[in-house]
């Protein structure tokens, strides 16, 4: 399916989200490839599609899990200044990462999981300085 064919699956019952043109906004590189299939994409380009079907609905939650996994730099800091203008607009996005200093930037909580049990909770600016806790299970 083509990138717009894909949004447009995702709008195909209500409740609907984001207009494809709101849509294309956020995204201009998915406007420029709207008739692009899917699967041909970059591995940036196929995230912030997924990222756009997932506005497409009337969302409340963005979960993402491994946004910037395997990605150039370049695209990483795309999709941050878009998760960034997500936010401003006061949608909640939850973002589950391993390597976690790009998400802590954007985030205002930061929770730290190890083996399964929440070993820190609190804002990200305290994981951010806090550099023993950074080390211990950030790895940084």
């Amino acid at each position: 399916m083509s990138v717009e064919e894909n949004l447009q699956l995702a709008q195909i019952a209500p409740p609907v989200g984001w207009s494809l043109e709101r849509v294309y906004e956020l995204f201009p590189r998915l406007a420029e490839r709207r008739k692009q299939d899917g699967v041909s994409l970059s591995g940036g380009e196929q995230q912030m599609l997924a990222v756009a079907r997932a506005l497409a609905r009337d969302l409340k939650l963005l979960l993402l899990d491994e946004p910037y996994e395997g990605l150039a730099p370049v695209i990483v800091q795309e999709i941050e200044r878009t998760l960034e203008q997500i936010k401003q607009l006061g949608m909640t996005t939850i973002i589950v990462v391993q390597n976690a200093i790009a998400a802590l930037h954007l985030a205002d909580r930061g929770l730290i999981l190890d083996i399964g049990q929440i070993v820190f909770d609190g804002t990200a600016q305290e994981v951010l300085d806090n550099a023993d806790l950074r080390q211990e299970y950030l790895a940084i």
